[in-house]
This record gives structure tokens, C-alpha cells and sequence, in this order.
């Protein structure tokens, strides 16, 4: 449960925007605020029923579009690319002696190292 949460929480991270304003306001009360579906209908003045079928519509509407763009997977990718080039690099740091190239380097691992997960 945890994990399809966190799964979808990152999808509307990446898609929200492709949601009309309402579908993503209820979503993020729901994936980010952690809201019951009581209190989402509270605030947004409809019925915890229409709440819940926003929800499940929202749900579907943002697997079909990572369905078709993948940019999860990518992000990914490009992420683990990133790893391991902080790891081939910090391999070649060692091997040089003390200097500016060697803080250039080091300051460029920890830029890698520093981008979003």
C-alpha cells in the first residue's frame, strides 16, 4: 500500500498538470496531505462518493500517461547514469595528486551526488 502510494504520489509529482485543477487539488489533499476522504469533501464541497470516484479517475488517468511517456523510468535512468559517473569519477580522483583539478572534481561529485533521488 505504501509503495503504490509513493508511486503515486511521484506520478503526480510528474503529471499533475496534465489534471484539471480540481482532479489534482483532491489528489494532493489525498497523496501529499495525507486527507480522509471525508475531510477532502468537507473542504471541497462535494460528496466523500465523488471525492472517491475523482480519486480512482485521477489514479487511472496518471498510469495511462506514464503508460505512454515512461518519464518515471527515464528520470531514473538518467539518475543511476549519474551514480555511476560520480562513482567513476571519485575512482579518478584518487589517482591525483592534490590541487585545484582535484577540488574542481570533488565539488563536481558533490553536485552529482546532490541531484534529487
Amino acid at each position: 500500500m505504501f509503495e503504490k502510494n509513493m508511486r503515486l504520489a511521484l506520478l503526480l509529482d510528474y503529471y499533475g498538470n496534465l489534471l484539471s485543477e480540481h482532479r489534482r487539488t483532491i489528489m494532493e489533499l489525498y497523496y501529499c496531505e495525507d486527507l480522509s476522504l471525508a475531510e477532502i469533501a468537507e473542504n471541497t464541497g462535494i460528496t466523500r462518493q465523488a471525492v472517491r470516484d475523482s480519486i480512482k479517475k485521477s489514479e487511472t488517468e496518471l498510469y495511462r500517461i506514464d503508460e505512454a511517456l515512461r518519464l518515471g523510468d527515464h528520470l531514473q535512468s538518467i539518475q543511476d547514469k549519474c551514480a555511476d559517473a560520480a562513482d567513476h569519477i571519485e575512482t579518478l580522483l584518487s589517482a591525483l595528486p592534490d590541487g585545484e583539478a582535484k577540488t574542481s572534481l570533488s565539488q563536481i561529485i558533490d553536485e552529482i551526488r546532490a541531484i534529487p533521488s
